[in-house]
């Protein structure tokens, strides 16, 4: 009956036909379109207790360079004549490496013998008139006290004598300033044949054959050897992790060329003083510097296959401590610390309910931590929550 009712209700007036049709299409949308309680909750997200074993690490950069390499260079101005040796080239300590044009030296030597040798032989000279001259002061002496000669003649006899000592010590002064200057002369003429200091690799080759050299400012380099049997690891810890690390840990790294690769060494020492420092020449920094500060820490490591090249990029991860087969679970699961240093976590109980419980940590590497006490083996605990899905448009 109420159907008809409204039947003849629209019937006999169009327009609320209109308005009926309206108002049930909004309470429609109304009733369809509100989410419900459930889908209003965010869901938790949870991760079961587990065991496992857990490395906490320092990670920083580093940089892999020979543990010994050396710039061979000129100590005369000369033009290269011959360059004997090429990249990656192995040396023996004592192999030539270059020579340098050495007429100017070859002279230099030639003068300086000849200087010696001219004054060796006007100190012979002077030595034999010495000799004659003694012999004579000492008759006149002789004569002298027995009145057989002026005191004139004595005297001139005397002065000759210690004349022509005299003259014998500075010409002997003079042989020693001339035999050190051929020594020179010959260490000059042995600089124009440069050799190898070290057994190694020529790692770069810097002055070409027939370049000319210019010694006098700066030792130009001719070539750069380097030992890759042993490749040193320099770490640049910063400030914050400085206090954290000691020398005696054991560090892992992997280069950036050969991320899946994963090579050991030992922290060997960390240089007191920061690498600012040696950039800066020692200079002394202000308060208000803003640079960030790093200090070196250096280990070594054996390179036989050759693989680790210098000035290769490295991530190094130094080891603090490892724990192994304990109880973990993610990082995101620990909440504000309390004031007796242990975390607030959310355990689920069974029957779905989040219970806060209180633990004590031990070692973390920032994706999981260990968990000494608090939770057992299997538990869950939140780690977050899932955002709601999207409510679907009606429209």
């Amino acid at each position: 009956m109420m159907f008809e009712r409204l039947r003849a209700f629209v019937s006999e007036k169009p327009v609320r036909a209109a308005t009926i049709a309206i108002i049930a299409s909004c309470l429609a949308f109304a009733v369809f379109a509100r989410p419900s309680k459930k889908s209003q909750d965010a869901e938790l997200l949870t991760s079961s207790v587990f065991r496992g074993t857990i490395e906490e690490t320092v990670l920083a950069n580093a940089v892999l360079e020979p543990v010994r390499m050396v710039n061979v260079g000129a100590q005369v101005t000369g033009q290269i004549r011959a360059l004997h040796v090429g990249l990656n080239q192995r040396v023996k300590a004592g192999d030539l490496i270059a020579e340098i044009d050495s007429l100017p030296q070859r002279n230099a030597l030639r003068i300086a013998e000849a200087s010696l040798a001219n004054i060796s032989a006007q100190q012979k000279a002077r030595t034999i008139q010495y000799a004659q001259a003694e012999n004579e002061f000492r008759r006149q002496k002789n004569l002298l006290s027995e009145q057989a000669t002026s005191r004139s003649a004595f005297d001139a006899a005397k002065a000759s004598y210690m004349a022509l000592e005299a003259e014998v010590k500075a010409l002997t002064a003079q042989m020693t300033q001339a035999r050190v200057e051929v020594e020179n002369a010959q260490v000059n003429l042995g600089y124009t044949r440069i050799v190898a200091p070290i057994d190694g690799v020529v790692i770069a080759v810097v002055t070409k054959q027939g370049q000319t050299l210019n010694s006098t400012q700066s030792v130009p380099t001719i070539v750069v050897l380097a030992q890759l049997d042993v490749m040193r690891l320099k770490i640049q810890i910063s400030e914050a992790d400085v206090t954290r690390v000691q020398p005696g840990q054991k560090v892992w790294f992997n280069v950036i060329g050969d991320q899946n690769t994963k090579r050991m060494t030992t922290l060997r020492l960390i240089e007191t003083a920061p690498t600012t420092m040696a950039s800066d020449g020692g200079a002394q920094t202000t308060a208000q510097s803003t640079a960030a500060i790093y200090y070196n820490g250096l280990g070594e490591i054996p390179n036989p296959d050759g693989k680790l090249r210098p000035q290769m990029t490295a991530q190094a991860n130094i080891v603090l401590r490892t724990a192994t087969n304990v109880l973990m679970v993610p990082w995101p699961a620990l909440k504000e610390r309390g004031a007796d240093g242990r975390y607030r976590v959310g355990a689920e109980t069974a029957g779905g309910k989040v219970q806060t419980r209180f633990v004590r940590i031990g070692a973390s590497d920032k994706v999981n931590v260990q968990i000494r006490d608090g939770l057992s083996l299997g538990e869950k605990v939140v780690i977050g929550t899932a955002a709601p899905a999207p409510m679907d448009s009606p429209l």
